[in-house]
């Protein structure tokens, strides 16, 4: 087995071959997790809609409860009232003088006045229950459809997973074992351009004169020296670090080149 070596003594084209098939296994990664899209996102943001129902319909429960309690509560004074009211009504036939049945009149009035109240009490919030009520089904009807679609999310990103875990373990590990072999300076560089990138690209090939990340055209001179792998090369305008096809394993076309047409010699004019 030959002895692994030290990525600080790796020729320039040796680190960048490295950082290239570290960038390709982690593009196939960053494809994985692609294909994944906007599912954890979507079951995520379905499991908080579902903690959010359960406690508005804990809370709405709990303030419909209360208000049921209350209705009981002035339904019973009323009856308390009226009873009061047919008491009075009964002295009133055995009243002896009328200091007593000005009493009487007057606890009449207010035991009428209490179940004036409480009859308005009841009438503006009994709706009031009704409606709370209406809510608490309309949340859980709207909780079971949540659940359901909740389930059908998790089972498609189960399956994608599944699908793909095998793969993805695998890269994951081929990934590592190819930082080990890069310079941390540089895989630290690498990683940061990496980062700062829209599509995940730190490494780019040179195609067609141009940079393959931000695709701006490279000079003569700094494609010789991509080419020549003395040092490491970066793009002067997104900062990527080039490399250039051969390295790469690319194989360029070569332009076709046009069919020279036969020249017409023009024929001398009789003297």
């Amino acid at each position: 087995m030959a002895e692994k070596k030290n990525p600080a003594e790796m020729t320039v084209e040796e680190k960048l071959k490295n950082l290239y098939e570290l960038q390709k296994v982690l593009s196939r990664i960053d494809e994985i997790r692609i294909i994944r899209g906007e599912l954890p996102l979507e079951v995520q943001d379905l499991e908080d809609e579902i903690e959010g129902l359960t406690i508005r319909i804990a809370k709405k429960k709990e303030e419909a409860a209360a208000l049921h309690l209350s209705l009981n509560k002035w339904n019973e004074e009323k009856i308390q009232a009226q009873a009061a009211i047919d008491r009075c009504n009964e002295q009133l036939n055995a009243v002896s003088n009328s200091r007593e049945y000005d009493n009487l009149t007057k606890e009449i009035e207010y035991q009428g006045l209490e179940i004036e109240l409480r009859e308005k009490r009841i009438r503006e919030n009994a709706p009031k229950e009704a409606e709370m009520n209406e809510a608490v089904q309309r949340y859980e009807s709207d909780k079971v459809a949540l659940i359901q679609e909740l389930e059908v999310k998790r089972a498609e990103l189960e399956e994608i997973i599944s699908e793909n875990k095998a793969e993805e373990d695998k890269l994951r590990e081929e990934s590592k074992a190819l930082e080990e072999n890069i310079d941390p300076r540089l895989l630290t560089a690498f990683k940061r351009i990496r980062k700062g990138s829209h599509n995940g690209l730190g490494v780019v090939v040179v195609e067609r004169d141009s940079c393959g990340g931000c695709f701006a055209k490279i000079a003569p001179q700094r494609q010789l020296d991509v080419m020549f792998h003395k040092k490491i090369i970066v793009c002067e305008y997104c900062g990527r670090i080039l490399v250039d096809p051969v390295l790469a394993g690319i194989k360029q076309e070569k332009p076709v080149e046009e069919e020279k047409k036969p020249r017409r010699r023009s024929a001398k004019k009789a003297e």
